[in-house]
């Protein structure tokens, strides 16, 4: 769907645009408690029809994943048909302990889908937010995650993360003849759509910071490639021809270089290519394999594993590839490395204790905390608020499915996505 068909709009006539800072929500929830209590919040199907209750159907879905919200059940609701227009009966919400309200009307008129909706505070009597959104019909799903990640913003103070899609490797068939297609979705699985056709074998999909193009591996039996796909218009188009077979690849944070890995003789390295000259340049020579690049969101460092040392460990060096250390010392093995947006910190696979982990520490390698265990827990990425992250896990004998965890490892679950699924990568939010 055309990304500039959505248009965001205060409602100023109504008077009813961001709150001021001195009437600052007293319902705030921090996200830094590992043992935080989610925020019960009613959301009624918006006015409007069926399509008004879709939308509050996404939110609430939204919302509840997240962890930090409890959507209250609808037949428990005592005041019934609201409209964007008029204050609720707090009492009534109160009554079902409903800590924040979201109520809003849907309309359509000459083609156009217009959507207000509004954010309370039901103890201090007071909105929060009122805001309206205009999009065409179809785009309903995408107004749902914006207002979505409007609540969550000012109820945490933090990004939201709902309005992103994930591209992953769609897995179907036995494990003798595997299928593996290039696949995208919404992040909460709906409106998959498939970008291969599934007669070759599709690995490491990510996004570039723009969110419209993707590169991935492609590996056939006469060898692989790398390719960049643009979403916008379906042009496809090959990195280039290597000796030796190429694998991993990753756009740089601004979006203008791709890292990725050769391997040659047994020995595989990690390689860059500016995309604008197409001039590529060696970034690591070490006897030993040199894989799964990741820059840094100020672009100037890259987070790596290799085994020079023995067993896979991450390793942090220039984006020229000068002064590369090795950061982990935890015992056990460590691959995948993927740099938070925020910097801060590192998430990666680990393999210890006969188990696979889902883990994060800070850039420098410190504060190592595990959030998952598992038979294979794999291959993480981060929502674009660094909040989130989501991984593939599977089971003894299972085939892989999608999850997610959040950082504080509270918060584990399988992303509403139906079949197989591996190696997601997180879009930034869409504009």
């Amino acid at each position: 769907m055309p990304l500039k068909t959505l248009m965001l709009v205060l409602v100023t006539a109504l008077g009813v645009g961001l709150a001021a800072p001195a009437a600052r929500a007293e319902i705030e929830v921090n996200v830094n408690r590992g043992d935080v209590q989610p925020l019960p919040v009613a959301i009624p199907a918006f006015g409007g029809g069926q399509v008004g209750g879709d939308i509050a159907g996404v939110i609430s879905g939204n919302l509840q994943r997240s962890g930090l919200f409890r959507p209250l059940d609808p037949a428990s609701f005592i005041e019934r048909d609201l409209t964007a227009a008029v204050q609720p009966r707090f009492a009534d919400w109160k009554q079902i302990n409903a800590q924040a309200l979201v109520n809003g009307q849907v309309t359509v008129e000459g083609g156009r889908l217009r959507v207000d909706f509004r954010l309370w505070d039901v103890f201090a009597e007071q909105q929060l937010l009122g805001l309206q959104f205009t999009s065409s019909p179809e785009n309903w799903r995408r107004v749902a995650h914006k207002i979505s990640d409007a609540v969550y913003e000012r109820l945490t103070g933090e990004k939201g993360y709902f309005d992103t899609r994930v591209v992953f490797v769609a897995e179907s068939g036995g494990r003798g003849a595997r299928t593996k297609r290039l696949a995208i979705m919404d992040q909460d699985g709906a409106n998959p759509s498939y970008l291969t056709d599934g007669s070759y074998i599709v690995m490491t999909p990510r996004f570039s910071s723009n969110s419209q193009e993707i590169t991935y591996m492609a590996l056939r039996p006469e060898g692989s490639s790398i390719y960049l796909f643009n979403l916008e218009t379906g042009r496809r188009e090959s990195l280039g021809d290597f000796r030796g077979m190429v694998f991993a690849p990753r756009f740089s944070a601004d979006g203008g270089k791709v890292a990725f890995s050769v391997e040659r003789g047994g020995n595989s390295d990690i390689f860059v290519m500016d995309l604008r000259s197409r001039q590529t340049a060696r970034l690591t020579a070490d006897p030993g394999i040199d894989t799964s690049a990741s820059f840094s969101p100020d672009g100037s460092r890259i987070v790596f594993n290799s085994d020079r040392s023995g067993s896979p460990q991450l390793y942090v060096m220039g984006a020229d590839g000068s002064n590369p250390r090795r950061i982990t010392f935890g015992g056990g093995r460590y691959t995948t490395p993927v740099w938070s947006p925020t910097g801060e910190f590192i998430a990666f696979t680990k393999q210890s204790g006969g188990q696979f982990h889902i883990g994060v520490m800070r850039a420098d390698g410190s504060d190592e905390r595990l959030l998952t265990s598992g038979y294979l827990d794999e291959g993480p990425t981060w929502a674009p608020n660094g909040r989130v992250l989501m991984f593939s896990r599977e089971t003894r004998g299972g085939a892989p499915r999608l999850w997610s965890v959040d950082v504080t490892g509270r918060i584990l679950q399988p992303v509403p996505y139906p079949t197989s699924g591996s190696d997601p990568a997180w879009s930034p939010l869409l504009n």
